[in-house]
């Protein structure tokens, strides 16, 4: 029997953009972006307010196919996602606790005419107990239709959305911090040394620990015996925007890691003059040595035991 499975999939705009762009969210059917600016001159709200403040503003979104369509509008909170740490969105089913519970659009649906645009009054309202710093969110236009795709033996349906988003800074003190947290090695080397290249990956948690988004950057680094530089690259593969409160687990692949050597590998990250290390120790050795090693003090250990044994009285 088919089993239907409704996938709820933000757009490309919406999960993939990193840094803020001057490029207003969209898809190629519509886009959402602040009123009272052309596509893409204002394409996200940036808004600052004081603890139990109230902001009015209005979003537009434009339809850019030859049908009419009808949107859901919700506020939704951001995120950091597992995968790559890119900017997401909370969905409408999930819980929104911050941006996405204080914003309120005028209308909670909206169907916008063929090749043309509706714009919506929204509210912000701030909690007074709300804390200082930043609180990334956004307005998303949800087309609630289900729109089927082919799943195989199981039935898929999507939804798609557009959000524009939005950078809240709420009034007060601004703590940055951050920290690299758990690292851990894992090598890869060649039974016989020099057969192939080493191979390790590094894995490590990139921590925001403060209040305002951070625009991180990490160094990998190693040494080996005696303080030899045997790594020092910068990480290409860090979120642009590291937000509040969020956590992401990064991986990054050393090629060429020694095959016989004993050192330690330090990650380094550094954001709006916010400067933490972490690192691991490690010990690489070819797996005959490895095993000579091995053998040789497990017989130390048995010829010690014998020694002993020896040495008793009555032996």
């Amino acid at each position: 029997m088919r089993r239907k499975l409704y996938v709820l999939l933000l757009s490309a705009a919406l999960l993939l953009l990193g840094s803020p762009a001057a490029q207003a969210a969209e898809n190629g059917e519509w886009a959402v972006y602040p009123a009272a600016a052309r596509l893409g001159e204002r394409p996200y709200f940036f808004l600052t307010a004081d603890p139990g403040a109230t902001l009015r503003d209005r979003v537009t979104v434009a339809n850019k196919t030859a049908e009419p369509l009808t949107f859901r509008l919700y506020g939704a909170d951001a995120y950091n996602t597992e995968r790559d740490g890119g900017f997401a969105l909370r969905t409408l089913k999930e819980p929104q606790t911050g941006t996405g519970a204080w914003i309120k659009p005028e209308r909670a649906t909206v169907t916008v005419p063929p090749r043309s645009a509706v714009t919506v009054p929204f509210t912000l309202t701030v909690p007074a107990d709300a804390d200082p710093g930043d609180h990334p969110g956004a307005l998303v236009a949800l087309d609630e239709r289900i729109a089927p795709a082919d799943g195989g033996s199981v039935a898929l349906g999507i939804q798609r959305a557009v959000g524009a988003r939005v950078y809240l800074k709420v009034s007060g003190p601004a703590v940055p911090a951050l920290a690299v947290e758990d690292v851990t090695l894992e090598q890869d080397r060649p039974v016989v040394p020099g057969v192939r290249d080493g191979t390790a990956v590094v894995t490590y948690t990139l921590h925001n620990r403060g209040n305002v988004t951070l625009n991180p950057q990490v160094v990998l680094s190693a040494q080996g015996l005696f303080g030899r530089t045997l790594l020092d690259r910068d990480l290409a593969q860090v979120p642009s925007e590291l937000l509040p409160r969020q956590r992401i687990r990064l991986t990054e692949k050393w090629i060429g890691s020694p095959q016989f050597d004993w050192g330690e590998v330090t990650l380094t990250a550094t954001a709006k003059d916010v400067r933490e290390s972490a690192g691991v120790s490690f010990v690489a050795l070819p797996w005959p040595l490895a095993g000579v090693l091995l053998l040789a003090a497990g017989g130390g250990l048995a010829g010690w035991r014998i020694r002993r044994r020896a040495a008793r009285p009555g032996h």
